[in-house]
């Protein structure tokens, strides 16, 4: 008799119920990948949403837009110049004393760093994958918390959907 292994609780699975999570949520939005020329950084999102593209900077390290009720996302990379490790990155931002600043929530694994707090009225979100290439991609979710129920159920999707080359 042959046994079938569940990937349910695996990586794979959870991003694939987080991404049917978000098109659950937000009905008619349909996702939208982002992929940065200049890194290969890549993030999904429903674009519907996010819907407002800002001006790309002009070094092309990555991409901003903004959702009407004041949320934003960014996709983005940068060359670690410094050697950052994400355990160092972490430890930096829990030292960070600015005010209203608040690290709530922070996992680190081998290449990666997730950390989630306030910044006075707003929460954020940040995953950061350290390339094999010396580049840091980031995706950075942030969005007023009186808009908190709405947006906890996409930031586990988009932050999952972060890759690079």
């Amino acid at each position: 008799m042959k046994r079938f292994h569940s990937i349910q609780g695996t990586p794979l699975a959870i991003a694939l119920s987080c991404l049917l999570a978000v098109a659950a949520t937000t009905t008619a939005a349909k996702p939208f990948t982002y992929v940065n020329a200049r890194f290969g950084t890549a993030c999904t999102f429903p674009d519907e949403i996010f819907s407002i593209t800002e001006a790309e900077p002009e070094n092309g390290d990555g991409q901003q837009w903004t959702a009407p009720d004041g949320a934003s996302l960014t996709c983005s990379g940068i060359y670690n110049i410094d050697n950052d490790t994400p355990k160092g990155f972490v430890a930096g931002e829990k030292a960070n004393t600015g005010p209203g600043y608040k690290i709530t929530y922070s996992k680190t694994g081998k290449n990666w760093a997730v950390l989630s707090g306030v910044k006075g009225d707003r929460v954020f979100y940040e995953r950061r994958l350290f390339g094999k290439d010396d580049v840091i991609r980031t995706v950075w979710i942030e969005y007023p918390s009186s808009l908190k129920a709405k947006y906890d159920s996409l930031i586990v999707a988009i932050a999952a959907s972060l890759r690079g080359p």
